[in-house]
């Protein structure tokens, strides 16, 4: 299992004002100094691999994917897969294996004035549809040699454990998931129980935990997911209340192989980077080390 990082430990593509003063090259110096052998793009990236590429070889860094958002309940997948196309190529041309998917449709998980309560819900209808052209595009995305990995995420269609089972149990084995194990816990779900469940198509995960007296406190104000993240809810692997023993267990049983990506979305103004970033390191890699 390889150890990467993602960027929005540093600056958050949501919300443009939380670390957007922080330099792309602070943000990948710091990785690097911690340890990390990969980190996902984000907003500050170079999307031409000519310059990112020598630019993460600088610091000894391989590209480990992207977030891609898409809006399958409004265009096909021959559409989709258009609009998919440059964001592919790049993640193709720097050696990546995995593509992070999620459908947007309706989300608001950016939005700082829409309690989860809220959060959009799909009929019996948009499932079938959803689960056919996720299928469609999946299909699509392998045969360049990309696994699409579904990003179960609060404030979307695919949140709740319930939600993760219907997306798996009527798509093809094409459509690989992301385990996120904070976005799990905050929807209610065991991150090791969806682990054990559908390990055999988990590509990637990304590892986040959760402070639990304040992901309480934000389910019960029903705030909103941006500002759930502004008053901490989510930290780095080991400093929280996230079972990654029993995550990883399950994980080393199944064979994956795949990267362990810490994402911690915080602010930096409250929670330092480097800090933060050097912790959700020692704490994997100390979890990983352990029987």
């Amino acid at each position: 299992m390889l150890v990467g990082v993602n960027p929005i430990t540093w600056s958050n593509d949501d919300l443009p004002h939380v670390g957007g003063e922080i330099s792309l090259e602070t943000c990948l110096a710091d990785a690097a100094a911690a340890g990390y052998g990969g980190i996902e793009l984000g907003g500050k990236f170079p999307r031409d691999p000519e310059r990112l590429a020598p630019l993460l070889e600088r610091h000894g860094l391989s590209l480990v994917s992207g977030w891609y958002g898409a809006r399958l309940l409004l265009r096909d997948a021959r559409d989709e897969a258009a609009r998919l196309a440059n964001h592919l190529d790049l993640l193709k041309r720097m050696g990546c294996e995995v593509l992070v998917f999620a459908e947007v449709t309706s989300c608001t998980h950016a939005a700082a004035d829409v309690g989860l309560s809220r959060r959009p819900r799909m009929k019996r209808s948009e499932w079938a549809l959803l689960a056919h052209r996720v299928g469609e595009l999946a299909r699509m995305t392998a045969d360049q040699g990309v696994k699409l990995a579904y990003h179960h995420h609060v404030g979307t269609v695919v949140q709740s454990m319930d939600d993760i089972e219907r997306l798996m149990e009527t798509t093809p084995d094409a459509v690989r998931l992301l385990l996120d194990t904070g976005h799990a816990f905050y929807a209610g779900a065991d991150p090791a129980a969806v682990a054990r469940t559908y390990g055999g198509r988990i590509a990637h995960v990304h590892c986040k935990d959760v402070r639990r007296a304040i992901l309480d406190r934000c389910l019960n104000n029903d705030s909103s997911f941006p500002a759930a993240v502004l008053d901490g809810v989510f930290t780095v692997p080991g400093d929280g209340c996230v079972d990654f023993q029993a995550v990883l267990s399950v994980l080393r049983r199944v064979e994956y192989e795949g990267w362990l990506v810490v994402e911690a979305e915080q602010d930096p103004s409250v929670a330092p980077p480097a800090r933060y970033a050097n912790m959700g390191y020692e704490n994997l890699q100390r979890i990983i080390a352990s029987p």
